[in-house]
C-alpha cells in the first residue's frame, strides 16, 4: 500500500471518529449560498474531485449546477466561478469585494501571508503599489527593459547554437533566458547559463511548480492540517521553496553590505532604503519577511509563467508547423533576418501577435486562476457569499467559453484576427487574471514573450524528433498549473 492510500485510509478512520460529532454541519446553514454537491462531514467533497485532474472535476460540476456553485475541500468552502461572464462581474464590476487573497495550503504555507502576491488588505495594497512603481523605475514597460529582453534573447539564440543540431529537452535553456530578465530588475544583474547556483535556481522552481499540480499536493490541499503531520512526497514543494528563500535571504545580505541608499540599483536596494524610512515605524509592513517574500514572489512568477508558456508553446508550433510557418513568413516581411524584433513590429504583425495570444489561450498555464477571497459579505448573482469565503476563478472555463472563442477546444489563431486579418482584442483573454489583483507583471510578460518568440522562430526553424501528427499536448499533470510534457527538438538554424 502506498503513501497516498494510507493516507487516505488515515483520513477515513480520522472520519469515523467525528462524524458524529460533525453530523449536520452547521456551516453554510441559513446563508443563500450557490448550490453545489452535498459535502460529507470532514471530507467535504473528496470523491468526487478527480485529484490527478481537478479542472475536468470542476468542469463536470459547473455542468450540474451551474456557473456559480459551491464545493468542499474538506472542512474549507470554496465558490467556484465559471464563465467569462462570471468571472468578469466578480473580478472588475464587484472588484474590491473579490480583491482578497484565498490560499493554495501547499503552496502558501511558507509565505505566512507576506509577499505581495500572498498578502492581505493595507499589507498588500502597499506592497503592490510599492513594487509596481520599482518595477516601472528599473524599465517595466519602457525601452530600456525591451533592450535587455532584446540581448538575452540574442544570448538565448548562442545557446540554441550550441546544442548543434542535436534533439535537446529546452526546459532549462528557455528558464534561464527568462529567469535572467526578472533578476536584472530584482537582483540587479543577469547569471550566466553555466553559473551552478542559477542553473539549480531554475531547476528548484520548475520541480516546484510540478510538484503543486500532482495528486499529493491535491491531497494536501484538501486536507491540510492532516497531511502536515505525514512524511511523503507531498512535502517536496517546500522544500524547493526553502532553498530558493535560502538564496535569498543570501543575496539580500550581501547587497545591505554593498547598499548605497542614494543610489539603489534594484528591486532589494529599494525595499532596504524603504524599511530604513520606516524603521520606526513599529506596524510597517516593510521588513525583512516582506522583502523576502515579495522577491520571491516576483522571482518565482516572473520565471516559471513565462518559460512555461515558451517552452510549451514550441511544442503547440511544432504540432502545427504549418501555422509557425506562416509566422515565419510574416517575420521575414516585417522584419527580415539581419535584426532584432522590436515592440514597434507588433503592430504590423498581427498573425504572429494571434498566434502569441492563442497559445496562451489554448495551454491555459493556469486554469484555476490565482485564489481569491471576498473581504466583506457579499451578495452575487443572488447569493450571499460570507466575508472570507474562497473563490476559484476557473479561468479554464474563460478561455473555453463558446460565448468569446469559435471552437474552444482546438487551436486557432483566427480567434484574435477579424474578417480583415487584423489583429483583435478578446474580453475573454485572462492569463494573467483580471481587476485589482491582475498580475503585476503583465506588462513585462507580454513583452518577453513577443520578443523571445519573434527571436526564435526568426532564427530557427523546430523540429520534433517524430512526426509532428504523433506530438501529444495534454498536460502531464494538471492543478495549480498546466504543465507541459517533456520532449526535446531540433533547432534547425534559418
Amino acid at each position: 500500500m502506498d503513501l497516498l492510500s494510507v493516507s487516505v485510509l488515515l483520513l477515513l478512520c480520522v472520519c469515523c471518529i467525528l462524524l458524529a460529532l460533525t453530523w449536520g454541519r452547521k456551516e453554510g446553514r441559513g446563508l443563500r449560498l450557490p448550490p453545489g454537491p452535498t459535502p460529507l462531514p470532514i471530507l467535504g467533497n473528496f470523491f468526487q474531485l478527480d485529484r490527478k485532474d481537478i479542472v475536468k472535476s470542476l468542469v463536470k460540476m459547473s455542468e450540474v449546477y451551474g456557473p456559480v456553485f459551491t464545493v468542499y475541500l474538506g472542512l474549507r468552502r470554496v465558490v467556484v466561478l465559471c464563465s467569462y461572464k462570471v468571472v468578469k462581474e466578480a473580478l472588475v464590476d464587484q472588484a474590491e469585494e473579490f480583491s482578497g487573497r484565498g490560499q493554495i495550503p501547499s503552496f502558501s504555507k511558507e509565505f505566512n501571508e507576506h509577499g505581495v502576491v500572498f498578502a492581505h488588505g493595507d499589507r498588500w495594497r502597499l506592497l503592490r503599489r510599492f513594487s509596481l512603481s520599482t518595477l516601472r523605475n528599473f524599465g517595466m514597460g519602457k525601452r530600456s527593459i525591451e533592450e535587455r529582453i532584446q540581448e538575452e534573447a540574442r544570448c538565448l539564440v548562442e545557446e540554441l547554437h550550441g546544442t548543434e543540431g542535436k534533439p535537446f529537452d529546452p526546459t532549462f535553456i528557455v528558464s534561464r533566458a527568462v529567469s535572467n530578465i526578472i533578476c536584472s530588475i530584482v537582483f540587479g544583474n543577469r547569471f550566466e547559463y553555466n553559473d551552478k547556483k542559477f542553473l539549480r535556481l531554475n531547476k528548484l522552481i520548475t520541480e516546484r511548480v510540478r510538484v503543486t499540480s500532482t495528486p499529493q499536493a491535491a491531497l494536501y490541499n484538501i486536507f491540510p492540517e492532516i497531511m502536515e503531520k505525514i512524511p511523503g512526497t507531498h512535502h517536496a514543494g517546500s522544500r524547493c521553496s526553502q532553498a530558493i528563500i535560502s538564496f535569498i535571504r543570501e543575496r539580500i545580505k550581501m547587497q545591505q553590505a554593498s547598499l548605497d541608499p542614494s543610489a539603489p540599483q534594484n528591486y532589494i536596494d529599494c525595499f532596504l532604503v524603504k524599511m530604513e524610512e520606516e524603521k520606526g515605524n513599529a506596524c510597517s509592513y516593510f521588513h525583512m519577511d516582506s522583502l523576502v517574500m515579495s522577491t520571491h514572489n516576483l522571482f518565482f512568477a516572473g520565471t516559471e509563467t513565462v518559460s512555461t508558456t515558451l517552452r510549451y508553446g514550441i511544442l503547440v508550433l511544432m504540432k502545427y508547423h504549418e501555422i509557425a510557418a506562416k509566422v515565419q513568413d510574416e517575420i521575414g516581411r516585417v522584419i527580415g533576418s539581419h535584426r532584432s524584433p522590436t515592440m514597434a513590429d507588433r503592430g504590423q504583425m498581427p498573425y504572429t501577435d494571434a498566434v502569441i495570444h492563442e497559445i496562451q489561450r489554448f495551454i491555459d498555464v493556469a486554469p484555476l486562476g490565482a485564489p481569491h477571497a471576498v473581504i466583506r459579505d457579499t451578495n452575487f448573482r443572488g447569493y450571499l457569499l460570507p466575508k472570507g469565503t474562497n473563490i476559484i476563478t476557473f479561468l479554464y472555463s474563460v478561455h473555453k467559453d463558446p460565448t468569446q472563442f469559435k471552437n474552444p477546444e482546438m487551436f486557432d489563431p483566427t480567434n484574435f484576427l477579424d474578417e480583415k486579418g487584423e489583429f483583435r482584442r478578446r474580453d475573454g483573454f485572462m492569463p494573467f487574471s483580471a481587476g485589482k489583483r491582475v498580475c503585476l507583471g503583465e506588462s513585462l510578460a507580454r513583452v518577453e514573450m513577443f520578443l523571445f518568440f519573434t527571436t526564435l522562430l526568426q532564427r530557427f526553424t523546430f523540429q520534433p524528433t517524430c512526426p509532428p501528427e504523433q506530438l501529444d499536448l495534454s498536460p502531464i499533470a494538471t492543478g495549480i498549473g498546466n504543465i507541459p510534457p517533456l520532449y526535446k527538438f531540433y533547432a534547425i538554424p534559418r
